[in-house]
């Protein structure tokens, strides 16, 4: 094995509950940007030790400007930023690479797993891909798909690693905390970095093949929106359709397609 990507997420580190801890501009966000870049500077010595040769971060929250870099190994590239690319925080994947993996991954809009549970962005209640809610996971594992790119361990909130493992059961989590309505459950910083690097020597040790999700050969897409005149802008994008004054839907066969709708419309 020789090359391993990583998409960084902040809001399904461990212990964060508040969206000013997420916000660069933000003194509280300091602490949590620095345990963010301790879990994946965990996540990069263990491949180290497992052989992987290139190793590259995608920080992939908010201004894409959280994580640390003099504080990861030296084998390490960093993806800062955004490069306008509908593939967002997977952006710099291709085929060549062995394995992706999520840290900091949160619970979707829509649901209860965790009181900063979104998708993309706050404009949204809900998105919908074949009638499953999805997460920022789901959209970013169909991504790896959509190369070949097994995704063989996630990091984040429990009801996310649930899910995670109901879709693909061979792929490892590490649940760091769990939501309460407002408020998070975390286990302590440290264990969570113990725990996301045992998780990714044992997902990097196993038949990471069984790891590859399965990509559907056509998509339905629903976006619901908290106000309407996101939902009217959306229905001008080609091909999409107003589903009442707060949706809109968009169907497609090529995974790139959706990422394109994503990209304009969300």
């Amino acid at each position: 094995m020789k090359k391993i990507y990583i998409s960084a997420d902040i809001e399904g580190v461990c212990g964060i509950a508040d969206w000013k801890e997420t916000d660069l501009k933000d003194g509280e966000s300091a602490y949590f940007r620095a345990q963010m870049t301790r879990e994946v500077a965990a996540v990069c010595r263990a491949a180290g030790e497992m052989g992987v040769e290139e190793i590259l971060v995608k920080d992939a929250h908010g201004s894409g400007r959280n994580l640390d870099p003099s504080l990861l190994p030296e084998n390490v590239r960093i993806l800062r930023a955004w490069t306008g690319s509908p593939l967002v925080m997977m952006a710099g994947l291709d085929e060549d690479f062995d394995a992706a993996i999520f840290i900091g991954y949160h619970s979707g809009a829509g649901s209860d797993g965790h009181p900063l549970a979104h998708t993309m962005n706050g404009r949204n209640t809900r998105i919908l891909i074949n009638g499953e809610e999805a997460s920022e996971f789901l959209i970013n594992a169909y991504t790896a798909a959509s190369f070949h790119v097994p995704v063989v361990l996630v990091s984040g909130d429990r009801q996310l690693c649930l899910r995670a493992q109901s879709l693909n059961p061979n792929i490892r989590t590490v649940a760091v905390h769990e939501g309460i309505g407002g408020a998070t459950l975390s286990i302590h910083p440290a264990l969570a970095v113990s725990r996301i690097s045992e998780g990714v020597r044992e997902a990097l040790k196993g038949d990471l093949a069984l790891c590859r999700f399965p990509l559907p050969e056509h998509f339905e897409i629903q976006i619901d929106f908290k106000e309407h005149e996101w939902a009217l802008r959306g229905s001008f994008y080609p091909g999409a359709t107003p589903l009442g004054p707060r949706s809109v839907s968009f169907t497609c066969s090529a995974w790139l397609d959706a990422l394109r709708f994503f990209t304009f419309v969300l």
